[in-house]
């Protein structure tokens, strides 16, 4: 029953349509019918601006990580799993509730802010080296979905490093976990690698787009 609630709530608290609020009430609009249609940060960022931005993503953060820290600790204590893959499920319900999340008729985010939130408190290590491909690639390309897709193929070498060779306790269950939200994060982008394959994928700016 205590593992049913951990899901139940990690999902709703992850279903939370950040970027539909925030952009309704910032600029009275739906983020769905403007720029990429996306209900992402990304999204949020072109269409009305980087300081709605940094509040969509705070909230997206904030909901993987309280999921897997906070929420994961209820009733864990009487639930025969390993804590890690508690964290795990918990992190993992905020992330299906931000892809599809039941408050928009199942059509949210590409989940890479809340898998992040995850993975910091899984493993910060392995979160900083993801966050620092991110940032590079973009910065070089200007295309976020390729940073996101970067960091999400680099997340599982990275934890088999760890692992393997630099003696790092690592679950097996982060292990797993590791190659199933690799698949995830490259399946939500699927459009966006569609777009990159054929050179009409949309460049980052900073600039906010009218």
């Amino acid at each position: 029953m205590n593992l049913i609630i951990i899901i139940l709530i990690s999902y709703l608290a992850g279903s939370i349509p950040t970027s539909i609020i925030v952009s309704k009430l910032w600029k009275g609009i739906d983020i769905r019918q403007h720029g990429s249609r996306n209900a992402g940060l990304t999204n949020v960022v072109r269409v009305i601006g980087w300081k709605p931005g940094v509040i969509v993503g705070i909230i997206d953060f904030s909901k993987g990580f309280i999921a897997t820290v906070y929420f994961s600790k209820i009733g864990a204590g009487s639930i025969p799993l390993d804590y890690t893959l508690i964290q795990i499920i918990a992190g993992l319900s905020a992330i299906f509730g931000h892809i599809w999340t039941i408050f928009a008729r199942f059509k949210g985010g590409k989940g890479v802010l809340t898998a992040l939130a995850l993975l910091v408190g899984l493993d910060p290590t392995a979160a900083i080296t993801c966050l620092i491909i991110f940032a590079v690639i973009v910065y070089f390309s200007r295309y976020v979905s390729l940073g996101s897709i970067s960091a999400a193929v680099a997340f599982p070498v990275i934890v088999l490093i760890e692992k393997q060779y630099l003696a790092k306790d690592i679950s097996n269950y982060l292990l797993i976990f590791s190659f199933l939200i690799c698949i995830l994060i490259i399946y939500t982008h699927r459009s966006n690698i569609k777009r990159l394959l054929s050179g009409t994928e949309n460049k980052f700016s900073r600039k906010k787009k009218e």
